[in-house]
């Protein structure tokens, strides 16, 4: 371990609990974040109406967006019912283990003093948002109604 304290070091990486600290201050503030957002999704019920708006696309048109039941989702999730999380936005808990993952990989990354960097390709960039586009259309098709929240 002091090899590698020492090669830290020479490297310019500051390597003391309080450099590891600052380091971690970043994700620790997202963290407390997105876990203060979820806290709050889970006291305050969105299946009870008028606590929350209505997604102005399902009031205008009826037709669902890829975010249409993400906090009913959230608020299922927050309570352990993983099934009904999933059966009201599949897409948001597929986002919320994906940040899950990018969290914990960030932390690793900050603790050891390397920056986290995710560089996102047009190829990536298209398949992501023509997952979204196939989300939101078999959504709204009569055989997807399994995906409606």
């Amino acid at each position: 371990m002091r090899r590698v304290n020492i090669e830290r070091a020479q490297q310019g990486v500051p390597t003391g609990v309080g450099a590891v600290a600052g380091r971690v201050a970043v994700p620790a503030g997202v963290l407390a974040a997105v876990a203060g957002a979820f806290a709050y999704v889970g006291t305050v019920d969105p299946n009870e109406p008028g606590h929350y708006p209505v997604c102005p696309l399902l009031r205008l048109t009826g037709v669902y967006c890829p975010g249409c039941g993400g906090l009913r989702s959230a608020y299922a999730f927050v309570h352990g019912e993983w099934v009904t999380a999933l059966g009201a936005n599949a897409l948001a808990v597929t986002g919320y283990l994906a940040f899950a993952v990018l969290w914990t990989v960030w932390v690793v990354h900050a603790v050891r003093g390397r920056p986290m960097r995710i560089d996102l390709g047009p190829v990536q960039l298209w398949s992501l948002g023509a997952l979204l586009l196939v989300f939101t259309v078999v959504r709204n098709l009569p055989f997807g109604g399994w995906l409606h929240p």
